[in-house]
């Protein structure tokens, strides 16, 4: 059985050695909305995201289209600028207050609510893929806008996060 998993890991890491370039990546975000996301390359300058992240006590998906714009800093050309649309789905999770009266005190408890929530979002981001290994590190902000869920309209501009992705 450890000879399986040593033949996986060396066939891993040898697939971006023999490839032009990268096809998938699979990473991390760490930000307001954190979570796991699977990126699709259809050419060099175009891919497909989806992201499964946590936001406000919620789960959401969101599919992305992005566009890769490579060499657009002089200083490193392994530096990339991306920007992109898509949307996503899923639901959240608030506590309302209720109060009630018990004379002479007047009491209080948390209602849980949940609720689903749909809407769009726009990404802009700067990569930076590591010579040698296939690992890309990144800073991105991808603004949304809810609707339903607690608020029927949720504007949120700054969603920043910090990514690290696999590449193969």
């Amino acid at each position: 059985m450890k000879q399986i998993y040593a033949l996986l890991i060396l066939f891993l890491l040898a697939i971006p050695v023999f490839s032009q370039g990268p096809e998938k990546a699979i990473g991390i975000r760490g930000g307001l909305s954190s979570g796991f996301e699977y990126r699709v390359f259809s050419s060099e300058q175009s891919s497909y995201k989806v992201l499964l992240s946590t936001r406000k006590q919620g789960l959401q998906v969101t599919g992305m289209k992005e566009f890769h714009v490579p060499y657009t800093f002089d200083f490193n050309e392994e530096v990339s600028f991306i920007y992109g649309f898509g949307a996503h789905v899923g639901f959240e999770t608030w506590h309302v207050v209720r109060y009630y009266d018990a004379y002479p005190y007047t009491n209080h408890y948390l209602e849980r609510k949940t609720g689903p929530i749909a809407g769009l979002d726009g990404l802009a981001a700067v990569e930076y893929a590591i010579p040698q290994i296939p690992l890309v590190v990144g800073i991105e902000v991808k603004p949304y806008f809810n609707l339903f869920g607690k608020n029927f309209f949720q504007l949120q501009p700054f969603d920043f996060a910090f990514t690290v992705k696999y590449t193969f």
